[in-house]
């Protein structure tokens, strides 16, 4: 089994690696964006939840989120294992996904963060040409991205995995899982 929490800032291959490494681990890559996505395409209670906040430009609040996030790994694929990516945000998120997995006797096993230069992901992020990716609103979200994630590295120091996100994804897939096999 494999419990796994992908965190790094914005622009540092988050979705990609996520996708290669629940590839090759076997387990599914479970994502916020996803989910939101998912309820909102289904119309679900959650997702209409999740609609107003999205529509309005609001963080989706931690209530609903967290509520996903459970109803997610009580799905029968996360029961082998999990890579989450975006979740947990904070460190009351991060409480509650230790809570979530105590009751069935669970933990995680690492966290692994992906460590990029900020110049090189403003510049993965200013080539991907989206009209909303402004050098300045990419350098926001860099600032955001530390203050509301470095808690959460320190909430997780015993089991956090840096690893060198630069270089191409084979790479750095490899980098993860030659740190996972060490950490065993």
């Amino acid at each position: 089994m494999t419990r796994l929490v992908l965190v790094g800032p914005p622009g540092a291959g988050k979705g990609t690696q996520a996708d290669a490494l629940s590839q090759r681990l076997s387990i599914p890559h479970i994502s916020t964006g996803d989910l939101f996505r998912r309820h909102v395409s289904e119309g679900t209670p959650l997702g209409e939840e999740t609609k107003r906040y999205l529509d309005s430009g609001e963080l989706v609040p931690d209530a609903v989120t967290n509520e996903m996030v459970r109803e997610r790994l009580a799905e029968p694929d996360a029961a082998e294992g999990f890579l989450l990516d975006g979740f947990p945000r904070n460190t009351a998120q991060a409480e509650v996904l230790g809570k979530l997995l105590a009751e069935s006797g669970l933990e995680l096993d690492a966290v692994i963060q992906l460590e990029v230069p900020e110049d090189v992901v403003v510049n993965r992020l200013l080539s991907r040409g989206r009209s909303d990716d402004t050098e300045d609103v990419i350098r926001r979200r860099q600032q955001v991205y530390w203050s509301e994630t470095a808690p959460l590295l320190d909430y997780y120091q015993d089991i956090l995995i840096k690893v060198d996100g630069v270089g191409d994804i084979d790479e750095i897939s490899s980098r993860v899982l030659d740190a996972l096999r060490v950490r065993r």
